[in-house]
C-alpha cells in the first residue's frame, strides 16, 4: 500500500528562511567581489569557482558556478564534483547548465558578480546570520574555500575574508 501526502504552504511559510522567491517591492542586490590570484606554475588552468549561501537549518543556495561551459556535450560538468564542498552542499542536485547560475571560468584578476533577488539562484534574504562561501578548484592545482560571514539587517550587510592560494580577497555587500 502506498500513501502519499500533499503539503500546501500558504503565506510566509511557503518561502522558508531565505524569504520570498518572487522579486519583492524592494529588490536586494548582493555584490560579490573576488580575486583570482595570478599563479606562477608550469601548467595553469583557470579555476572552477562556486559561490553559494548558507543559513543554519536551511538548504544551501547556489548563486553561481563558473566552469568550462564550452566543452562539447557539456563535458565541463564532469569535473564539477572536484569543487567538493559546494558539490556536497548543493551541487549534486543542480542540473547544469542552469540559467542565471552557470558561467564561464574567469582569468586571474578581480571580478565583480552581482546577484538580484528573484533572479537566478538569489533568494530574498531575511534578517539573520548567513555565510557566503566561495570555493575554487583547479585542474593540476589546489582547492580552497573562503567563508564570508554576513549579518543581514533591514539596512543590508557587508563582509569580507581572504584566501591564501587559489583565492585572494573576497567581499560581499548586500543592498536594497
Amino acid at each position: 500500500m502506498q500513501i502519499s501526502h500533499k503539503l500546501v504552504l500558504t503565506g510566509g511559510a511557503a518561502f522558508g528562511a531565505f524569504g520570498a522567491l518572487a522579486t519583492p517591492a524592494t529588490a536586494q542586490t548582493l555584490d560579490v567581489t573576488l580575486t583570482l590570484p595570478r599563479l606562477s606554475v608550469a601548467e595553469y588552468h583557470r579555476p572552477y569557482v562556486a559561490i553559494w549561501l548558507e543559513k543554519e537549518g536551511v538548504p544551501a543556495r547556489t548563486l553561481s558556478i563558473l566552469y568550462d561551459v564550452d566543452k562539447r556535450n557539456n563535458g565541463g560538468a564532469k569535473w564539477l564534483r572536484d569543487v567538493r564542498m559546494w558539490w556536497r552542499a548543493s551541487g549534486r542536485s543542480l542540473t547544469v547548465p542552469a540559467d542565471g547560475v552557470s558561467g564561464a571560468t574567469r582569468a586571474a584578476g578581480t571580478h565583480k558578480l552581482s546577484f538580484t533577488s528573484g533572479k537566478g539562484g538569489m533568494p530574498s534574504l531575511t534578517p539573520g546570520q548567513y555565510t557566503l562561501l566561495v570555493e575554487a578548484a583547479r585542474e593540476n592545482g589546489g582547492r580552497e574555500v573562503v567563508r564570508v560571514p554576513l549579518t543581514v539587517t533591514s539596512a543590508g550587510a557587508r563582509g569580507s575574508a581572504s584566501g591564501q592560494f587559489e583565492l585572494g580577497a573576497v567581499s560581499a555587500v548586500l543592498s536594497r
